[in-house]
């Protein structure tokens, strides 16, 4: 009998919003890898000749549409940071990680994404959520859990 396997991606997104008071809310949502990630997975993988940059940049935004897999941007961008990327060896999971400091992404945040450019670049995921209202004052960090199975 011949063995069949069915790689899969998922993918989530923690936000950690830490008030201006010093407390802490936090939200995690399920998020969808959009078609030109799924492209980008191929291409990384085996077009040596036409690789596309790393993923390595998380975007927060204002949109309200449902993300779907057509996707190639977030709806409403208002904030990119450069994100840190982390994997440990033999394990099938990495993450993209971005802190919003205070004075960055001041806005009610209902989206987000990974992207491989600091502007526009390959979406890679998307995702969308309730509210959560960043003041001025306020840190929300933002982490991207993806894992292979």
């Amino acid at each position: 009998m011949e063995a069949h396997s069915k790689a899969k991606v998922h993918g989530a997104l923690t936000l950690i919003l830490q008030k201006e008071d010093g407390t802490n809310e936090v939200m995690h949502k399920d998020n969808i890898i959009v078609q030109n990630g799924f492209d980008f997975i191929c291409d990384a993988i085996g077009n040596a000749g036409s690789r596309p940059a790393c993923m390595g940049y998380i975007a927060l935004g204002t949109g309200t549409a449902t993300p779907v897999a057509g996707d190639t941007a977030l709806g409403t961008e208002v904030s990119r940071l450069a994100a840190t990327y982390a994997h440990t060896q033999g394990t099938q999971q990495f993450s993209f990680t971005a802190t919003f400091n205070p004075g960055v992404a001041t806005a009610a945040i209902t989206e987000a994404g990974v992207f491989n450019a600091a502007a526009n670049g390959t979406m890679f995921d998307h995702v969308s959520f309730p509210v959560v209202n960043k003041g001025a004052n306020d840190t929300l960090t933002a982490v991207f859990t993806f894992t292979l199975s």
